[in-house]
């Protein structure tokens, strides 16, 4: 018996994000024991989870501090958690950014520093530069979500206007080795774009940051405005002296979630195609350029024969121009709906790995093909709810949102749209 779409779709939904667990993912990349000591630090959605594996395979002397979201503790017996707001920074992530600051300074060169770095590190981890309040960056953060840029433009800025990202914080590990264990959410796996890359060195400028918030008309605090365009809060770039030894390993990856769902579907009789794991842009635009091949797919069986599961990965953008609860794989999920316009035999689920789509304790939604004829029937309008950004009202009053919880692992967004034989 086949299973159910929806079940079929949350089954490999489950297998991405079992893919990135890190209690799998980091103790086949623990180091030796250094001949000094081994100070674990870290920031992100993950970076808890990651330091209880650490613990787990760690026989020797250990501690540390890590800061992660709220929600997303867990029990550590010689690491420190830390929980802070994401994605709006707030001073709980401070305080934890200047204590990591200070332990990891007055290192040896016997030292190491085990850094544990995952998506949300650039809202746990904030301190702004001097001249710039937590207020300010609050407010930029704000307005940098809404501005409809790419997460490499947004941390970007991030970078430059902070006193710890940008290799900041590598060069307060000095003479210190660094190893970082990184679980990617950024499209093309950048260690610069994962939670703005507090721990490598950085190619970026001040310019290039500048160019950005001229570009989509970002409305930044005077103060921040002033120092970026001044140039005087550069960030290290590789070769600078103050830079210790770095070594960095991507332990989980997009691309590696993709293809664990892509298993979970071949088991259950359906050709996966990974479509890629890097697509960035609106996501509302990508919903119809998605909807187009499923409809190709169905009606042509180009480029590929029905039944198959159509995979992609990566992080787009929402433009936030309405009042609603936003969201941008419930915004992608909802123009794909409106595209594929009832499709029959065409299902589709698009989440967050972490468990939170924007703002929302709501990982995503599940699409069907009767998903328009019941929104109608409630009275619902679909493209005015896209039109108000309200992807996670709209699925929620279908009864369609996905509710995962705390994952403690994130490779950002997951979407699998289900395309069959069935008439």
């Amino acid at each position: 018996m086949e299973p159910h779409p929806r079940d079929l779709l949350q089954t490999m939904f489950d297998a991405a994000i079992a893919a990135a667990q890190p209690d799998l993912c980091v103790p086949q990349h623990l180091p030796n024991p250094p001949k000094g000591r081994l100070i674990v630090i870290g920031a992100g959605k993950a970076s808890a989870a990651m330091a209880r594996a650490v613990e787990r395979h760690w026989a020797e002397a250990i501690e540390g501090l890590v800061v992660t979201r709220y929600g997303y503790a867990v029990a550590c017996d010689k690491i420190e958690i830390v929980e802070a707001a994401h994605p709006v920074p707030d001073l709980a992530g401070q305080a934890a950014a200047e204590r990591m600051l200070r332990l990891v300074s007055g290192l040896c060169s016997d030292d190491l520093v085990l850094c544990l770095i995952s998506g949300g590190g650039s809202s746990l981890l904030p301190l702004p530069a001097a001249g710039i309040s937590l207020e300010d960056k609050q407010a930029i953060n704000r307005a940098l979500l809404a501005s409809g840029a790419s997460i490499g433009e947004i941390n970007c800025i991030r970078r430059h206007l902070s006193a710890i990202k940008g290799g900041r914080l590598a060069a307060a590990c000095h003479p210190a080795r660094v190893l970082n264990l990184i679980i990617s959410d950024v499209p093309g796996d950048d260690p610069i774009d994962i939670a703005s890359g507090p721990t490598v060195a950085d190619r970026s400028t001040c310019g290039e940051a500048m160019a950005i918030v001229r570009r989509y008309g970002i409305e930044l605090p005077a103060r921040a405005l002033d120092l970026l365009e001044s140039g005087t809060l550069e960030s290290i770039k590789a070769g600078d002296p103050r830079l210790p030894p770095i070594e960095t390993r991507l332990i989980a990856t997009p691309q590696m979630a993709l293809q664990a769902a892509a298993q979970a579907a071949r088991a259950a009789g359906y050709t996966p195609h990974i479509l890629g794991a890097s697509i960035e842009g609106e996501a509302r635009e990508l919903g119809k350029v998605m909807a187009g091949i499923a409809k190709q797919v169905r009606l042509q069986g180009q480029p590929f024969a029905a039944p198959c599961v159509l995979l992609s990965g990566g992080e787009t953008t929402v433009t936030v121009r309405g009042a609603g609860r936003g969201g941008r794989n419930v915004e992608f999920l909802l123009s794909l709906a409106i595209a594929l316009d009832g499709l029959p035999g065409t299902y589709a689920l698009a989440g967050d790995t972490d468990g939170v789509d924007g703002q929302e304790e709501i990982a995503g939604a599940f699409l069907s093909p009767d998903t328009l004829a019941r929104a109608w029937a409630k009275g619902i309008r679909p493209r005015d709810s896209l039109d108000d950004n309200d992807g996670h009202g709209f699925f929620m009053a279908l009864g369609d949102s996905i509710v995962t919880g705390p994952t403690l692992t994130n490779v950002n967004d997951f979407r699998a749209i289900l395309v069959t034989v069935e008439s």
